[in-house]
């Protein structure tokens, strides 16, 4: 059983359709601060630690 609200009526944009703008918006951000070499903030599941990564690949994790 599909259950939509009302804003999901008024967009018309599935949940499907919405996470993957979502994700699409982040590489493409991702993208930019890259090109203007800024670092992008990540996560490290096997560390369970937030780290920022540099365009060179240097990683420097948060509260080091």
């Amino acid at each position: 059983m599909i259950v939509t609200n009302e804003l999901d009526s008024m967009c018309g944009i599935s949940d499907e359709e919405l996470t993957h703008r979502f994700k699409e918006s982040i590489r493409i951000d991702d993208e930019v601060r890259r090109i203007k070499g800024l670092p992008v903030a990540r996560y490290d599941d096997e560390t369970k630690r937030a780290y920022l990564e540099y365009p060179d690949g240097r990683r420097e994790y948060v509260g080091e």
